[in-house]
């Protein structure tokens, strides 16, 4: 179980727990318009953190795993959000529910690695199920011609996934590097993408954690209404 400010996510039935990534997409992505769409949603964790910033907002999350479902609706049931957001059980590539001014995923990524032995954790991980390729494509499908598609990758597949968004027809308007402590490399990347390419990039470089080991003051802004002191 992880307690936020204004809800609980019990985590017993999901491949993937709650981590820095789902935090950091779920405080970061934008809310253009009024109809989200969380693909991949697991426990329900961004489509309740993007429910809480947008109180005019519909949320619609979605996953492929049953156990997966459930407890997201468990989460959505027992948080102050429960009216507006709705949990499916679908493939994203079958998944023709209307169109969305946002849609955030935090994509399983990895494509040429072991795969784990635990099927819920592999397919929440691994891109047999979503290849990027389909994720764009779906995207484009239901995104609205204004509307922001946000993701977090790790560094070391940036350029595939910005491959990928180039041959749909997408462009980058934000990308924010992140490293974990200062002079660190960088180990994944908040991205926003576009249908319009936008007059100028918003680039960014920020850290998790200072020098002392406290999170750093881009990071506690970014998540101050969500983590308990």
């Amino acid at each position: 179980m992880f307690s936020f400010k204004q809800f609980t996510i019990h985590q017993d039935l999901c491949g993937m727990k709650v981590g820095t990534d789902g935090v950091l997409l779920g405080a970061w992505a934008s809310g253009k318009g009024l109809r989200i769409l969380d693909i991949g949603t697991g426990t329900g964790l961004i489509a309740l953190m993007m429910a809480q910033r947008f109180p005019q907002s519909q949320v619609t999350a979605i996953d492929i795993d049953t156990n997966a479902c459930q407890q997201a609706r468990e989460n959505v049931q027992a948080s102050p959000f429960f009216e507006r957001i709705r949990v499916i059980e679908s493939k994203i590539q079958d998944f023709k529910e209307g169109s969305f001014d946002t849609i955030v995923s935090n994509p399983p990524f990895f494509m040429d690695s072991l795969k784990n032995p635990d099927a819920a954790r592999l397919t929440a991980r691994h891109t047999d199920e979503l290849p990027y390729r389909d994720l764009f494509l779906s995207v484009k499908r239901l995104l609205t011609e204004t509307g922001e598609f946000s993701a977090i990758i790790p560094s070391d597949y940036l350029e595939r996934f910005i491959t990928e968004s180039c041959i749909s027809g997408f462009f980058v308007s934000r990308r924010y590097g992140i490293r974990t402590v200062p002079k660190k490399a960088i180990k994944r990347y908040l991205l926003t993408f576009t249908k319009r390419q936008a007059e100028k990039t918003d680039y960014q470089e920020v850290t998790l954690m200072d020098k002392e080991g406290k999170r750093s003051q881009w990071y506690q802004k970014l998540t101050d209404n969500f983590y308990i002191r």
